[in-house]
């Protein structure tokens, strides 16, 4: 599996441009780091991959997963998955009920509850099937929310800064398991962010551009 954009500008409905020309290529098990200051665009660049874009903005270019073009499909039918800054865990819903929700629709009934009690357990979770979200720590609604975004098999997935709201030493831990996890669905994953420290070791890093074009791989 992989996630090629080719060409993609982004332009706002006032005229002014936020990217032009910009082309990247992530391959199967790899995470590409996106770096730039905090409101230059790379959560726009995710809102176009994943079919979020926001009306006042506007973009041209291609995306495809796997060589097939999806920028006509719906975000649901993208195959992509998203952890943003916040957890958005469902607060009306218990832990193993938010995971269950984000399951695909072919598996049904008591599986999805035996899925979802299965994948906290395969993360050392399991005593918190029952708590709210409200009832458990920062960190521990942000694994749970990668686990959630895992079990909805995305093809691709993108990390919109979900490391920077969290303290100094529970984002050294996050971050590290966040990779783990992710380095074991072996998936095309791409990384936003503005600080240096979130970037895996290894992972290539490409900035984000002042000007003109850009031509990753």
């Amino acid at each position: 599996m992989t996630l090629r954009l080719k060409n993609i500008a982004i332009h706002k409905t006032d005229g002014s441009t936020l990217l032009s020309n910009f082309s990247l290529k992530v391959e199967n098990g790899e995470i590409m780091t996106l770096m730039g200051p905090s409101g230059c665009g790379k959560s726009t660049l995710l809102d176009v991959i994943a079919g979020h874009l926001a009306s006042d903005f506007q973009y041209s270019g291609t995306i495809e997963i796997n060589g097939k073009a999806i920028d006509s499909l719906p975000a649901h039918q993208r195959g992509v998955g998203i952890l943003f800054q916040d957890d958005l865990l469902f607060p009306h819903l218990n832990v193993w009920e938010n995971l269950a929700f984000a399951l695909p629709e072919s598996v049904s009934g008591d599986d999805r509850k035996q899925q979802a009690l299965t994948a906290l357990s395969n993360v050392s979770l399991s005593e918190l099937a029952n708590a709210y979200p409200e009832q458990i720590s920062g960190g521990q609604r942000a694994r749970i929310s990668l686990i959630r975004m895992l079990l909805a098999k995305p093809k691709v997935a993108l990390l919109d800064e979900p490391f920077s709201k969290l303290d100094t030493e529970l984002r050294v831990q996050f971050r590290q398991w966040v990779v783990e996890q992710l380095l074991r669905e072996n998936i095309p994953t791409l990384l936003v962010t503005h600080d240096k420290d979130d970037v895996p070791a290894g992972s290539p890093v490409f900035n984000w551009p002042k000007e003109g074009a850009v031509h990753a791989r």
